[in-house]
Protein backbone atom coordinates (compact mmCIF):
# COMPACT_ATOMS: atom_id res chain seq x y z
CA UNK A 1 0.00 0.00 0.00
CA UNK A 2 1.13 3.77 -0.62
CA UNK A 3 1.61 5.39 2.76
CA UNK A 4 2.30 8.78 0.60
CA UNK A 5 0.37 11.58 2.16
CA UNK A 6 -0.42 9.66 5.24
CA UNK A 7 1.53 12.41 7.41
CA UNK A 8 -0.37 15.10 6.64
CA UNK A 9 -3.38 13.98 8.50
CA UNK A 10 -0.66 14.71 11.80
CA UNK A 11 -2.17 18.14 12.64
CA UNK A 12 -0.56 19.79 15.74
CA UNK A 13 -3.18 18.97 17.57
CA UNK A 14 -3.61 15.59 16.78
CA UNK A 15 -0.14 15.04 17.66
CA UNK A 16 -0.16 16.96 21.06
CA UNK A 17 -3.53 14.87 21.83
CA UNK A 18 -1.48 11.92 20.96
CA UNK A 19 1.30 12.80 23.59
CA UNK A 20 -0.64 13.92 25.99
CA UNK A 21 -3.09 10.78 25.99
CA UNK A 22 -0.30 8.14 25.77
CA UNK A 23 2.39 9.76 28.25
CA UNK A 24 0.35 12.24 30.47
CA UNK A 25 2.55 15.03 29.28
CA UNK A 26 1.04 17.94 27.84
CA UNK A 27 3.23 20.21 25.51
CA UNK A 28 3.34 23.53 25.34
CA UNK A 29 3.47 26.29 22.55
CA UNK A 30 4.06 25.36 19.37
CA UNK A 31 6.18 21.94 17.28
CA UNK A 32 9.29 22.24 15.74
CA UNK A 33 10.04 20.30 12.84
CA UNK A 34 13.26 18.00 12.28
CA UNK A 35 14.41 16.84 8.61
CA UNK A 36 12.85 13.18 8.22
CA UNK A 37 11.21 11.80 4.68
CA UNK A 38 11.22 8.33 6.34
CA UNK A 39 9.00 9.29 9.60
CA UNK A 40 7.46 12.51 11.21
CA UNK A 41 9.88 13.83 13.91
CA UNK A 42 9.39 16.87 16.15
CA UNK A 43 10.65 18.56 19.10
CA UNK A 44 8.69 20.61 21.65
CA UNK A 45 8.86 21.65 25.27
CA UNK A 46 6.12 20.15 27.79
CA UNK A 47 4.22 22.06 30.55
CA UNK A 48 7.35 20.13 32.98
CA UNK A 49 9.33 22.51 31.18
CA UNK A 50 11.25 19.42 29.86
CA UNK A 51 12.13 19.14 26.14
CA UNK A 52 10.91 16.47 23.81
CA UNK A 53 11.33 14.54 20.71
CA UNK A 54 8.05 12.53 19.16
CA UNK A 55 8.36 9.94 16.11
CA UNK A 56 5.66 8.78 14.51
CA UNK A 57 6.69 6.39 12.10
CA UNK A 58 5.78 6.08 8.65
CA UNK A 59 2.66 3.65 8.11
CA UNK A 60 3.65 0.70 6.42
CA UNK A 61 7.41 0.69 6.92
CA UNK A 62 8.16 -1.22 9.62
CA UNK A 63 6.21 -4.11 11.47
CA UNK A 64 5.03 -3.44 15.01
CA UNK A 65 7.78 -5.99 15.97
CA UNK A 66 10.67 -4.60 14.12
CA UNK A 67 10.31 -1.17 15.79
CA UNK A 68 10.04 -3.14 19.49
CA UNK A 69 13.33 -4.48 18.49
CA UNK A 70 14.56 -1.16 17.48
CA UNK A 71 13.61 0.01 21.35
CA UNK A 72 15.09 -3.33 22.80
CA UNK A 73 18.62 -2.44 21.00
CA UNK A 74 18.40 0.56 22.34
CA UNK A 75 17.33 -0.21 25.91
CA UNK A 76 19.96 -2.60 26.11
CA UNK A 77 22.81 -0.14 25.16
CA UNK A 78 21.20 2.02 27.53
CA UNK A 79 21.59 -0.93 30.40
CA UNK A 80 24.93 -1.33 29.09
CA UNK A 81 25.81 2.60 29.89
CA UNK A 82 26.10 2.88 26.11
CA UNK A 83 25.62 6.70 24.90
CA UNK A 84 22.21 6.43 22.97
CA UNK A 85 18.53 8.00 23.71
CA UNK A 86 16.09 5.26 24.74
CA UNK A 87 12.51 5.73 24.10
CA UNK A 88 9.98 6.50 27.49
CA UNK A 89 7.49 4.23 28.42
CA UNK A 90 3.87 5.23 28.27
CA UNK A 91 1.13 5.38 31.15
CA UNK A 92 0.46 1.75 29.93
CA UNK A 93 4.26 0.76 30.09
CA UNK A 94 5.02 0.28 26.57
CA UNK A 95 7.16 2.47 24.54
CA UNK A 96 4.89 2.22 21.22
CA UNK A 97 1.64 3.39 21.90
CA UNK A 98 -0.54 4.19 18.72
CA UNK A 99 -3.38 6.38 17.20
CA UNK A 100 -6.00 5.45 14.70
CA UNK A 101 -7.23 8.53 12.20
CA UNK A 102 -10.87 8.12 10.93
CA UNK A 103 -10.95 4.48 10.91
CA UNK A 104 -8.47 4.28 7.59
CA UNK A 105 -5.49 1.81 8.44
CA UNK A 106 -3.63 4.09 6.17
CA UNK A 107 -3.74 6.91 9.05
CA UNK A 108 -2.97 4.24 11.79
CA UNK A 109 0.52 5.91 13.29
CA UNK A 110 2.75 4.08 16.05
CA UNK A 111 4.43 6.72 17.35
CA UNK A 112 7.15 7.00 20.53
CA UNK A 113 8.39 9.77 22.52
CA UNK A 114 12.51 10.21 23.53
CA UNK A 115 13.40 13.03 26.11
CA UNK A 116 15.24 15.66 23.59
CA UNK A 117 19.43 15.50 24.26
CA UNK A 118 21.09 17.90 22.49
CA UNK A 119 25.03 18.28 21.20
CA UNK A 120 27.40 19.16 18.92
CA UNK A 121 27.86 18.24 15.61
CA UNK A 122 31.18 15.51 16.28
CA UNK A 123 34.14 16.14 13.57
CA UNK A 124 36.43 13.73 14.15
CA UNK A 125 39.75 15.23 13.78
CA UNK A 126 42.57 13.63 16.21
CA UNK A 127 44.19 10.21 16.55
CA UNK A 128 42.40 10.35 19.65
CA UNK A 129 38.61 11.14 18.47
CA UNK A 130 39.06 8.37 15.94
CA UNK A 131 39.86 5.74 18.57
CA UNK A 132 36.77 7.39 20.52
CA UNK A 133 35.12 6.32 17.61
CA UNK A 134 36.56 3.02 17.33
CA UNK A 135 36.09 2.31 20.64
CA UNK A 136 32.03 3.55 20.52
CA UNK A 137 31.65 1.18 17.78
CA UNK A 138 33.12 -1.88 19.81
CA UNK A 139 31.46 -1.31 22.80
CA UNK A 140 27.98 -1.26 20.81
CA UNK A 141 28.57 -4.14 18.63
CA UNK A 142 29.20 -6.38 21.89
CA UNK A 143 25.57 -5.29 22.71
CA UNK A 144 24.38 -6.09 19.70
CA UNK A 145 25.72 -9.47 19.90
CA UNK A 146 23.94 -10.55 22.94
CA UNK A 147 20.56 -11.28 21.19
CA UNK A 148 18.78 -11.69 17.63
CA UNK A 149 16.54 -8.90 15.84
CA UNK A 150 14.06 -11.32 13.94
CA UNK A 151 11.66 -8.60 12.87
CA UNK A 152 14.69 -6.53 11.15
CA UNK A 153 16.39 -6.50 7.60
CA UNK A 154 19.23 -8.38 7.26
CA UNK A 155 22.36 -6.77 5.37
CA UNK A 156 23.45 -8.86 2.70
CA UNK A 157 22.95 -10.19 -1.34
CA UNK A 158 19.57 -11.42 -0.83
CA UNK A 159 18.66 -7.48 0.75
CA UNK A 160 20.44 -5.93 -2.16
CA UNK A 161 18.64 -8.21 -4.76
CA UNK A 162 15.20 -6.89 -2.88
CA UNK A 163 16.29 -3.38 -3.27
CA UNK A 164 17.04 -4.15 -6.92
CA UNK A 165 13.17 -5.33 -7.38
CA UNK A 166 11.99 -1.97 -5.94
CA UNK A 167 14.67 0.33 -8.41
CA UNK A 168 14.08 -1.54 -11.63
CA UNK A 169 11.09 -0.84 -12.80
CA UNK A 170 11.39 2.88 -11.84
CA UNK A 171 14.65 2.99 -13.64
CA UNK A 172 14.32 4.95 -17.38
CA UNK A 173 13.74 2.42 -19.78
CA UNK A 174 16.74 3.41 -22.06
CA UNK A 175 18.90 2.68 -19.35
CA UNK A 176 16.78 -0.20 -17.04
CA UNK A 177 18.55 -3.38 -18.81
CA UNK A 178 22.01 -1.99 -18.42
CA UNK A 179 21.47 -0.64 -14.48
CA UNK A 180 19.61 -4.20 -13.95
CA UNK A 181 22.24 -6.74 -15.18
CA UNK A 182 25.30 -4.25 -13.57
CA UNK A 183 23.84 -4.59 -10.07
CA UNK A 184 22.80 -8.43 -10.86
CA UNK A 185 26.42 -9.05 -11.72
CA UNK A 186 27.79 -7.33 -8.94
CA UNK A 187 25.92 -8.92 -6.49
CA UNK A 188 26.65 -12.45 -7.24
CA UNK A 189 30.40 -11.52 -8.07
CA UNK A 190 30.44 -10.69 -4.57
CA UNK A 191 27.43 -12.58 -2.63
CA UNK A 192 30.28 -15.32 -1.25
CA UNK A 193 32.28 -12.77 1.02
CA UNK A 194 29.38 -10.84 2.14
CA UNK A 195 27.86 -14.23 3.66
CA UNK A 196 31.04 -15.73 4.80
CA UNK A 197 31.25 -13.03 7.65
CA UNK A 198 29.07 -13.09 10.83
CA UNK A 199 26.21 -10.80 11.51
CA UNK A 200 24.66 -9.40 14.21
CA UNK A 201 22.41 -6.31 15.72
CA UNK A 202 24.62 -2.80 14.01
CA UNK A 203 22.85 0.89 14.33
CA UNK A 204 22.81 0.35 10.11
CA UNK A 205 23.27 3.83 9.68
CA UNK A 206 26.43 5.01 11.51
CA UNK A 207 27.73 8.19 9.71
CA UNK A 208 28.71 10.85 11.55
CA UNK A 209 25.81 13.03 11.41
CA UNK A 210 24.29 10.38 13.77
CA UNK A 211 26.78 11.03 16.59
CA UNK A 212 26.91 14.18 18.65
CA UNK A 213 29.00 15.30 21.50
CA UNK A 214 27.96 16.65 24.52
CA UNK A 215 30.56 18.61 26.57
CA UNK A 216 31.41 17.33 29.55
CA UNK A 217 29.81 14.30 28.79
CA UNK A 218 30.86 12.69 25.66
CA UNK A 219 29.41 11.16 22.13
CA UNK A 220 26.10 10.40 22.06
CA UNK A 221 24.69 7.69 19.16
CA UNK A 222 21.39 8.73 17.87
CA UNK A 223 18.55 7.45 15.19
CA UNK A 224 18.58 3.61 15.53
CA UNK A 225 15.45 3.60 12.83
CA UNK A 226 17.98 1.46 10.26
CA UNK A 227 19.02 -0.66 12.87
CA UNK A 228 19.54 -4.19 11.13
CA UNK A 229 21.37 -7.55 10.93
CA UNK A 230 24.58 -7.38 9.30
CA UNK A 231 28.49 -7.59 9.50
CA UNK A 232 30.05 -5.35 12.35
CA UNK A 233 32.26 -3.73 8.96
CA UNK A 234 29.32 -1.72 7.89
CA UNK A 235 28.53 0.47 10.81
CA UNK A 236 32.68 1.03 10.54
CA UNK A 237 33.23 2.13 7.48
CA UNK A 238 30.36 4.35 7.26
CA UNK A 239 32.72 6.39 9.26
CA UNK A 240 35.59 7.00 7.75
CA UNK A 241 35.86 10.28 5.63
CA UNK A 242 36.01 8.64 2.37
CA UNK A 243 37.30 5.34 1.08
CA UNK A 244 39.00 2.84 2.96
CA UNK A 245 41.63 3.00 0.56
CA UNK A 246 41.85 7.11 0.63
CA UNK A 247 41.54 6.72 4.66
CA UNK A 248 44.10 4.29 5.85
CA UNK A 249 45.09 6.34 8.59
CA UNK A 250 41.77 6.73 9.60
CA UNK A 251 40.89 3.17 9.03
CA UNK A 252 43.96 1.87 11.15
CA UNK A 253 42.78 4.16 14.32
CA UNK A 254 39.08 2.95 13.80
CA UNK A 255 40.50 -0.51 14.39
CA UNK A 256 42.94 -0.03 16.72
CA UNK A 257 40.04 1.15 19.07
CA UNK A 258 37.17 -1.19 18.19
CA UNK A 259 39.81 -3.63 19.24
CA UNK A 260 39.63 -2.39 22.97
CA UNK A 261 36.29 -3.87 23.01
CA UNK A 262 35.71 -6.34 20.03
CA UNK A 263 37.30 -8.66 17.50
CA UNK A 264 36.61 -7.92 13.51
CA UNK A 265 36.48 -10.84 11.28
CA UNK A 266 39.11 -11.65 8.71
CA UNK A 267 38.02 -10.79 5.57
CA UNK A 268 35.95 -7.51 7.04
CA UNK A 269 37.74 -4.74 5.40
CA UNK A 270 37.72 -6.66 2.24
CA UNK A 271 34.20 -5.98 1.48
CA UNK A 272 34.06 -2.76 2.20
CA UNK A 273 33.37 -0.96 -1.29
CA UNK A 274 30.80 -4.18 -2.01
CA UNK A 275 28.62 -2.89 1.40
CA UNK A 276 29.03 0.64 -0.04
CA UNK A 277 27.76 -0.65 -3.59
CA UNK A 278 24.97 -2.24 -1.39
CA UNK A 279 23.82 0.83 0.40
CA UNK A 280 23.64 2.71 -2.62
CA UNK A 281 20.82 0.67 -3.77
CA UNK A 282 19.43 0.21 -0.31
CA UNK A 283 19.11 4.05 -0.82
CA UNK A 284 18.02 4.71 -4.36
CA UNK A 285 15.36 2.05 -2.78
CA UNK A 286 14.58 3.82 -0.26
CA UNK A 287 13.86 7.37 -1.15
CA UNK A 288 11.71 5.66 -4.33
CA UNK A 289 9.60 4.85 -1.55
CA UNK A 290 9.42 8.42 -0.65
CA UNK A 291 9.18 9.63 -4.37
CA UNK A 292 5.17 10.88 -4.23
CA UNK A 293 5.93 12.26 -0.46
CA UNK A 294 5.47 16.13 -0.66
CA UNK A 295 8.45 16.81 1.19
CA UNK A 296 10.56 15.03 -0.92
CA UNK A 297 9.04 16.11 -4.09
CA UNK A 298 9.98 19.53 -2.88
CA UNK A 299 13.89 19.38 -1.78
CA UNK A 300 14.55 16.64 -4.94
CA UNK A 301 11.92 17.75 -8.00
CA UNK A 302 14.81 16.24 -10.37
CA UNK A 303 14.44 12.52 -9.08
CA UNK A 304 14.07 9.31 -11.35
CA UNK A 305 13.98 11.85 -14.38
CA UNK A 306 16.57 10.99 -17.29
CA UNK A 307 19.15 12.86 -16.27
CA UNK A 308 19.29 11.63 -12.95
CA UNK A 309 19.48 8.13 -14.24
CA UNK A 310 22.13 9.30 -16.23
CA UNK A 311 24.03 10.05 -12.77
CA UNK A 312 22.81 7.28 -11.18
CA UNK A 313 23.92 4.44 -13.65
CA UNK A 314 27.88 6.35 -13.14
CA UNK A 315 27.85 6.13 -9.79
CA UNK A 316 26.92 2.24 -9.87
CA UNK A 317 28.80 1.68 -12.66
CA UNK A 318 32.16 3.99 -11.33
CA UNK A 319 31.90 1.88 -7.74
CA UNK A 320 31.28 -1.59 -9.33
CA UNK A 321 34.80 -0.95 -10.85
CA UNK A 322 36.02 -0.28 -8.05
CA UNK A 323 35.01 -3.64 -6.46
CA UNK A 324 36.21 -5.31 -9.64
CA UNK A 325 39.79 -3.76 -8.89
CA UNK A 326 39.77 -5.06 -5.53
CA UNK A 327 39.40 -8.38 -5.97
Amino acid sequence: MNHAGAFDALSPEVIFESVETAFGIRPEGSLWPYSSYVNRVYGFRGEDEKEYVVKFYRPGRWSEEAILEEHRFLADCAEAELPVVAPLSSLEGDSLPAISLDGDESLDFSFALFPKRGGRSFDAETDDDWLRLGALAGRLHVVGAKRGAKARLTLGPQLALSNLAVVEPLVHPEFRLEFAELCRETIALTAGDVSSLGARRIHGDLHRGNILSRPGEGLLLLDFDDMMIGPPVQDLWLLLPGRADDASRERSLLLEGYSEFAELESGSVRVIETLRFYRMLHFLAWRSLQRDDQWFKRDYPDWGGRAFWIGELEDFRDQARVIGAGL
